[in-house]
């Protein structure tokens, strides 16, 4: 399942899998999908659901009926406060002498632009912006959007690596958490 969205909006009542399922099962599948912001519509009103909406990983719950004018106030209000979280992750990386700019996609050592590809760059920044989190092959294929299977993910980290690190062979900044996928560990 590839799961990325910037707002994910869910009908509780859906046919088939239920809207807390669906929400319990993006929350738990990876660690990309923790940051999409999920509003939850439905006609159970109850407190009792409400909070099982809210446990479940909802960020906002709407009873049925509404204004369509409150349902984008609300669908705004999530997405202001979900830029604010996003302002407070790192925008830069320490990489030993090189420095990783994840608002501008760029790698540098001390003057000089490294080249990076779309991929490598689009990796870096996932990484860079969650230092110290372990992304499984999956998560960062999913996020990427790589049609080519997991085993891609490990091509970009060997190139990336050879930009960014003094040794590929052993790397001090993008490692390898054996059975589990990668982390990347600035200065």
């Amino acid at each position: 399942k590839r799961v990325y969205f910037d707002l994910l909006v869910l009908d509780l009542m859906m046919p088939g899998e239920s809207g807390l399922e669906l929400a319990r099962s993006i929350r738990q599948q990876n660690n990309l999908s923790r940051d999409i912001p999920i509003l939850m519509l439905t006609a159970m009103g109850e407190t009792e659901e409400k909070i099982y909406g809210l446990e479940a990983g909802g960020d906002d719950y709407m009873i049925k009926p509404f204004e369509p004018r409150e349902l984008l106030l609300r669908i705004k209000s999530i997405l202001r406060r979900m830029s604010k979280e996003s302002k407070l992750a790192p925008t830069k990386a320490n990489l030993g002498g090189k420095v990783f700019d994840s608002v501008r996609l760029e790698l540098r050592h001390g003057d000089k632009v490294i080249g990076l590809t779309s991929g490598e760059s689009n990796l870096l920044k996932i990484l860079a912006e969650r230092p110290g989190i372990v992304f499984s092959r999956e998560d960062l294929s999913n996020f990427l959007a790589l049609d080519s299977g997991e085993r891609a993910i490990d091509v970009q980290v060997n190139r990336l690596r050879r930009k960014i690190e003094i040794d590929p062979k052993s790397p001090r900044y993008l490692q390898t958490v054996r059975g589990r996928g990668y982390i990347l560990q600035p200065d």
